[in-house]
Formats: C-alpha cells, sequence, structure tokens
C-alpha cells in the first residue's frame, strides 16, 4: 500500500540488521519509482510488486492522512487486516488498547523498530476484551512525530525474525533526515464536548561531522475523559430501584477513554566510519500516565465510606474508584555496519524495557473501616530484555546468501502493592498484588538462521530460510520457509506465494503472572484468582501440563499487478493453522458445594476455599485455530485530475478464524464437570469473532494550489459476542462506515493549518441488548460493547493542527 515514491536516481539505501529501507531526499519529484521494501527477508531489498510476499510500505504523511492522534489507531484506519481499538474499564488494558494482525491476537504479530525486535510491554491483557489473555508490544509508546514509514509484512516470518512473528511483522522506520525542524500543535474535542485533547510535538535534523545524522523528536500530549455510559435509572446487576437510581442515571459510571498525559523523546543517529562503516543509534522513551475508572460503588453495594471520602455535611453517595497507571517504555539500539570483505556485516546490542505501576485511588478498603487510606500503591509489572545479533549477507551474482545469530534474556517481575492495598477484602475496585505475587524470572534464547534468495532466471526468484532457535525454559525449535515470485508482461505482472512454519514462544508473563482481582462472575461481584502454570495448584493439584510453545503452518499465494504506471493492485490469500495456541481460562468456580462448605471434595472447590476467592483462572495449551482471509489493495495516483492531484488508496480484508479439534480440557478438571466452564462460548468469542472479519478502506486524496484534501472512509465488519452458556442471548453488532475529513491549508512554504474531523457521521455501535441477561451489559451500565469492540464509541471528534517547518 504505497501513497508516494521517489526518483530512482538521488534515493539513499540504508542497510540496517534485519532489512533495508529508501528514504528519499527533499525535493525528490515524486511517483516515479515503486516504493522498495525489506521485510521481504534478510538479504537485499526488493519494491513491493516484485516481493515474494505481502506487504504494505505506510508514509508518514499517509498515517497522518488518517487524521488519528495515537500510532495504533492510524495503522487501524491504513491497513485493513490491523486492529487496535480503545478499551474501557478493563484496568490497565484500558491505557494500553490490545492489537494484532488478522484477528490472531497481541501475541503473534512481531514489532521491529529499524529492523530491530521491540521489547514486548509489561501487561498480560486479562481482562474481558479482545486479546484477553495475551501479551503485546506497547504501540502507544511510538510517537507518529518520529516516523518516517512503517513496513507491515502480512506473512508469517518466524523462519526470518524467531518467536512472535507468526501473523506478521510491523518495521517501524525512525526518521533520519537533516536540515529542517518541525514543529506541530494539535488540539481537539468531541462533539459531546468531553475528550479535549491538546499536544505538541518537536522534530529535528542535525548534521554531525561530514555526513553523520541526528534526527531529534520530542512530544507531549494530554487527554480528557470521555463518558458514554448506560442511562438506566434501575440497577438490574443489583436488582435495585430506589430514590438512589432514580436520581443518577447511568449508575454513576464513567465509560469510555481514560485520562492520558504522554511525554517521549526519540533519536535517530548516524555517524560513518571509514568508507565502507556506520555506526548507528537509535531508540527513545516514553512515559505515560492515565486514569480510567472502576465500577461505581453504590450506596447499596458499599454501605459506607467511613466517612473518608464524603464531604463533610453531605450524605454517603457512593464512590466511583479511580484506577492509575504509570507506564515506562524504553528502547535503545546500538550497532556497526558495513563491509567485512565482500560481505554486508551489523552487528547490535539492544536494551528494551516497559514498566506499569498502579495506583487505585478514591477508593478504601472496608476492611480497614475508617483507617483505610483512600489511595493505594497496588504494585506492578516489568519486562525488559537484552538482544544481540549478528547478520551478514553476499551477493553471489544472481545468489543472495544470508546468515546471523541473536542471543536475548527477557525479565518478568510483579512487584506487590502496599500491604493495605491487598490486606482483608483488599481495595475496592483493585486489591494490590500480595507477596505471594511476586515474581522476578529470566530466561535466554539463541536463534541462528540462514537464508538465501536465487534469481533463477531474470523472471523467477526462489527463496528458503532455516532457524534454530533454543529457549532454556522449554526446549528447542526448528522453522523454516520457501518463498517464490514469478513476473510476466515485463514485470507488470507477478504471481508469488510462501510457504512457512512458525512458532510462538509462550511469554513469561503468561508462565508467571499471579492475581487476585475484582470481578463479575454471574450476578455478584467477587474476587477472581489467576495462579501461575509454575504453581503447585495448577501443575499439581489441576493436573496442568507445562506451557510450551504454539506451533504455526503458514500458506500464502497471490499477486501484483501494474497495469500502467500509475496503478498497482494486489492479491493475496492465506491460511494460518495454529496449534496448541496458549489460552486464558474461563471463570472455574463451585460446581457442588457451597463457598466454605466443610464436606467438598471437588478439588477446585477446595482451592478456592483455602484460597479464599470464588473462582480461578490459569494458562493454558488448550486450542488449535485455523484462520483464512484475503487481502486486496489497489492503489491509483495520477496528476492529471483538473489542475490538481488525484490519490485513491482502496484495500480490503476478509479473515475468518475457526476453533478446529477438541478444546484440551485437563483431566481433572474433565472429571469434576468443568469441561463446559473450561472455555466457554464467551471465552471463544474473543478467538473467533471479536475482531471485524471484513474491514474495507477507501482513501482519496487531492491536492490543488496551497490546498489538500483527505477523505477516509473505513467500514468495519460486524463482530459476534457470544454468551456463555446460552446461544439465544448471543448478539451481532452489525457493521459501520467511520468516514474521518482531514484538509490542510498551505499558508505559507512552511506553514501549514489543518482541519480533522473523525466520524463524520457520529457513528456509534450497535446498542447492547442484554436479552434479559443483567450481566451482559452490567445491569444497564454498559450501553455500548466492549468485550467485541469495533472502533470505539467516542462518536465524532473535531480537531485543529498548526504545523511550521524551518
Amino acid at each position: 500500500m504505497k501513497r508516494k515514491s521517489f526518483n530512482k536516481k538521488i534515493c539513499v539505501l540504508v542497510l540496517s540488521g534485519a532489512g533495508t529501507m529508501v528514504y528519499a531526499q527533499e525535493g525528490v519529484k515524486e511517483n516515479s519509482i515503486d516504493e522498495v521494501v525489506v521485510t521481504t527477508g534478510r538479504t537485499k531489498p526488493r519494491t513491493i510488486i516484485t516481493s515474494a510476499i505481502p506487504i504494505d510500505n505506510i508514509s508518514a504523511v499517509q498515517l497522518k492522512s488518517t487524521g488519528q492522534v495515537t500510532f495504533d489507531k492510524a495503522l487501524t484506519y491504513s491497513v485493513p487486516s490491523f486492529n487496535s481499538s480503545q478499551q474501557t474499564v478493563s484496568d490497565a488494558t484500558a491505557h494500553f488498547d490490545p492489537a494484532d494482525l488478522r484477528g490472531l491476537g497481541p501475541s503473534r504479530t512481531l514489532v521491529l523498530v529499524n529492523g530491530k525486535r521491540k521489547n514486548q510491554s509489561a501487561l498480560i491483557y486479562v481482562n474481558d476484551t479482545p486479546g484477553k489473555g495475551e501479551v503485546g508490544t506497547d504501540l502507544k509508546s511510538i510517537p507518529s512525530a518520529a516516523l518516517q514509514n512503517v513496513e507491515v509484512l502480512r506473512d508469517g516470518a518466524s523462519a526470518q525474525y524467531g518467536s512472535d512473528a507468526i501473523a506478521g511483522v510491523i518495521n517501524i522506520i525512525l526518521k533520519n533526515s537533516v536540515g529542517k525542524s518541525t514543529v506541530n500543535l494539535f488540539s481537539g474535542i468531541t462533539s459531546k464536548g468531553d475528550g479535549f485533547n491538546i499536544g505538541a510535538d518537536f522534530n529535528t535534523g542535525i548534521k554531525v561531522a561530514k555526513n553523520g545524522s541526528l534526527n531529534l523528536t520530542l512530544g507531549y500530549s494530554s487527554q480528557n475523559r470521555t463518558n458514554r455510559a448506560g442511562s438506566v435509572t434501575k440497577d438490574e446487576l443489583f436488582g435495585v430501584d430506589n430514590a438512589w437510581t432514580q436520581a443518577n442515571p447511568g449508575l454513576g459510571m464513567i465509560i469510555g477513554q481514560p485520562e492520558t498525559k504522554v511525554a517521549n523523546m526519540f533519536v535517530n543517529f548516524e555517524l560513518p566510519t571509514g568508507e565502507t562503516g556506520k555506526f548507528y543509534a537509535f531508540g527513545g522513551t516514553t512515559y505515560r500516565n492515565g486514569t480510567s475508572y472502576g465500577l461505581y460503588r453504590t450506596p447499596y453495594w458499599v454501605s459506607s465510606d467511613f466517612g473518608l471520602l464524603t464531604p463533610e455535611g453531605q450524605p454517603y453517595n457512593g464512590f466511583q474508584p479511580e484506577f492509575k497507571t504509570d507506564v515506562y517504555d524504553y528502547n535503545l539500539t546500538s550497532g556497526w555496519k558495513g563491509l567485512f570483505g565482500k560481505w554486508n556485516f551489523d552487528g547490535s546490542a539492544t536494551f528494551g524495557s516497559n514498566a506499569v505501576d498502579y495506583v487505585v485511588g478514591n477508593t478504601i478498603n472496608t476492611s480497614l473501616g475508617g483507617n483505610s487510606p483512600t489511595r493505594f500503591k497496588a504494585g506492578g509489572h516489568q519486562f525488559s530484555n537484552i538482544i544481540g545479533n549478528i547478520d551478514i549477507n553476499r551477493n553471489f551474482g544472481a545468489f543472495v546468501l544470508g546468515a546471523g545469530v541473536e542471543v536475548r534474556n527477557e525479565n518478568y517481575q510483579a512487584r506487590a502493592g502496599e500491604e493495605a492495598s491487598y490486606i482483608g477484602s483488599g481495595a475496592e475496585s483493585f486489591p494490590g498484588l500480595q507477596p505471594q505475587n511476586e515474581i522476578n524470572k529470566n530466561r535466554q534464547n539463541m536463534g541462528a538462521y540462514i537464508n538465501s534468495e536465487w534469481d533463477v532466471t531474470k523472471n523467477l526468484l526462489v527463496g528458503g530460510t532455516v532457524r534454530y532457535e533454543n529457549f532454556s525454559d522449554f526446549g528447542n525449535n526448528v522453522s523454516w520457509k520457501g518463498n517464490a515470485r514469478y513476473k510476466l508482461l515485463d514485470d507488470k505482472l507477478v504471481f508469488r506465494g510462501s510457504v512457512s512454519t512458525g512458532f510462538r514462544a509462550p511469554s513469561l508473563h503468561q508462565i508467571y503472572y499471579s492475581n487476585v482481582q475484582t470481578k463479575i462472575t454471574g450476578n455478584t461481584v467477587a474476587n477472581q484468582g489467576t495462579f501461575n502454570n509454575d504453581s503447585q495448584i495448577v501443575r499439581s493439584d489441576l493436573g496442568v501440563q507445562k506451557l510450551n510453545a504454539e506451533k504455526a503452518f503458514n500458506i500464502t499465494g497471490g499477486f501484483a499487478l501494474k497495469p500502467f504506471k500509475n496503478l498497482t493492485i494486489t492479491a493475496d490469500y492465506y491460511r494460518i493453522k495454529i496449534k496448541d495456541r496458549v489460552l486464558f481460562s474461563g471463570d472455574i468456580g463451585y460446581k457442588t458445594g457451597a463457598p466454605g462448605s466443610p464436606d467438598t471434595t471437588n478439588p477446585v472447590e477446595v482451592i478456592l476455599d483455602n484460597n479464599k476467592i470464588t473462582s480461578l483462572k490459569f494458562f493454558t495449551n488448550a486450542v488449535n485455530t485455523v484462520t483464512e482471509g484475503v487481502d486486496f489493495v489497489a492503489n491509483y495516483y495520477t496528476s492529471a485530475i483538473g489542475k490538481g492531484r488525484l490519490g485513491v488508496i482502496a484495500a480490503f480484508n476478509y479473515n475468518e478464524t475457526k476453533i478446529v479439534d477438541n478444546i484440551a480440557v485437563p483431566s481433572i478438571l474433565a472429571e469434576n464437570g468443568y469441561s463446559e466452564n473450561f472455555f466457554d462460548r464467551k471465552e471463544q468469542s474473543r478467538i473467533i469473532s471479536a475482531r471485524p472479519k471484513t474491514k474495507t478502506i477507501l482513501s482519496l486524496s487531492y491536492d490543488i494550489s496551497k490546498f489538500n484534501f483527505n477523505l477516509n472512509n473505513t467500514y468495519f465488519g460486524s463482530v459476534t459476542w457470544q454468551h456463555a452458556t446460552d446461544p439465544a442471548k448471543d448478539q451481532t453488532f452489525s457493521g459501520k462506515v467511520i468516514t474521518d475529513i482531514v484538509l490542510t491549508y498551505k499558508i505559507t512554504k512552511d506553514l501549514k493549518v489543518s482541519g480533522v474531523v473523525n466520524n463524520l457521521f457520529n457513528i456509534y455501535p450497535n446498542v447492547i441488548d442484554s436479552k434479559g441477561d443483567v450481566v451482559t451489559d452490567l445491569g444497564g451500565r454498559f450501553k455500548y460493547p466492549w468485550e467485541v469492540n469495533q472502533f470505539g464509541f467516542n462518536g465524532t471528534t473535531f480537531q485543529l493542527n498548526v504545523n511550521y517547518t524551518f
């Protein structure tokens, strides 16, 4: 998928360890050559139309033309197979927003920065959202202002890059231009008058020494909350209809985007050494502070706040717990690339870290009574990795050979909160992490690969890769990939395809995460315990097997067509079978005895009694899936429409995932009647129907004189929420079209002003139909779906941008 390309004669080729990208100098005539990308493999670059596998190459200009403020949302409105939507009332998940390719969950998309692996986030998604039970990369830590462009490889790539690349690879290319500085100011608000945001970013490129460069990006933004809670005046969840519910429509809830403040700094540095070498360093740091909200504690739910939250002299009216996060993300890579004899060499070291600290505010621990704090440090999580890699490649005429090794150390930590946050009943809304939840675990990984590409003839290319991996905690894996491409009609028509195996190592989070949190179970609010896969309770008492790697088999086939100079069309079919997917089990609670019953013999109920919880969950390999789909992209650009230039991008994705074979229920659970609870219909729907099966993007841009006009229409197909036990209570939320407009006026050569309207026609998802099950919408608290979520529910947003270059 492309918007602009550049004159071949003055392009600069920049190598990186895992890939190459073409950057253009300023002032180069546009639309002169096909874009060149490198996430095809780890040898030499290929243009999109001659690549053996499907790739989207998205410029920073195209991302900005969506009008979206954050990188993950801009990518959602640029790539049909990529999805990320705002989450709400989901603890820390509301500050990360799980994102994925091809509906395969956040864990199965590998993210690179300048071709180097970026660290995963510290957070594992355990709330009722898309991506539940998985770990992804914190894409909100990537500032759009630092990006040159983004390459999205839509094919399995474990053989090239290792674990996590089953669905594909997102390669984020940082700016490296010099000689200019840009200041961008922006502010916006929703049509309902909430969600006000304001921010600024600054980018500059500085020449270093004779031919070196330093590109620096700084940014800060602030976003207010939105609220789209229901307006009921009767609480069906608790069965209460009284003066309080009548006086408080919506039952005190705040449901929408969280309050957020973000600060970031990114750098990209290059310094030539000798005639053929180059030292480089790049990376950045992001700090994000957010506030989201839990379920409102009504006076008939929590009967008193002991005068701690209610202003003196006023009647007790309940309280709104706040869930606050401090997220710190760091990523830094340094290395050297150049020639050793006739071999291209790239050696680098990377450090990456993501940490999230939890604070629960405006709440109490009822067990402490009047001595309770109203703000609790509830602990936190941290994930970091240290990576070293060496990549080499060499051309032997029509044959290219590449090889490399990578070593990686990963560390996962969980820190307990202060005692008041977890003692007794714990802080309302989010009991803090306890000392028994603390963990500090490491694992090591070593990988080595060899790959090659051979231009057998002028038109026929074949390639292959084999990779060996060794993980210190579960053992070895070998992945392979074969691909081919054949050109016809003077390169105007290309047929391409690949066959590969892939794998994903279970994350340290999935192996060691444990916690107790407040959840809605049935029509009651209770504490639910998650036990880690390494614990005696899971491994011995429940007989659950040790987590192992997921295995995948991927087939892709399609064509690329360039019927004339300004039009390219690509279409690709894919099929991905994944065996032994790691899943987060459903709620496993009481079956035969009552809580605390002395004659309970059910082993699950014994665990619940001993730990004073009403249900438990854990991670295990248990599901096999098959995902099939089609990607279509058409790109047209011309300068012959009136006095202006027209660009058109049409893109479509169809994607369907099915659970195949039997779900592997641990024998102890099966013997005690938990087969249906283990991974019920609602949990299954997060895999098979929480993301749209179809998504279509039609983007039009028109440049004339000092004006640029962008009109983007994005169709999000339907999604289906499945009831845990009763198919009659399922609900399908119909597909909707979201229209965005961006109008830019160039006041002077260096000063531009843009007006943005996102969701022009104020489109919302279908309203939840509970069909008599009060848990479906939590007694009317939720008006719009949150467990399956297509595009959020903020409605229309207006934004103004001012951009100055000097």
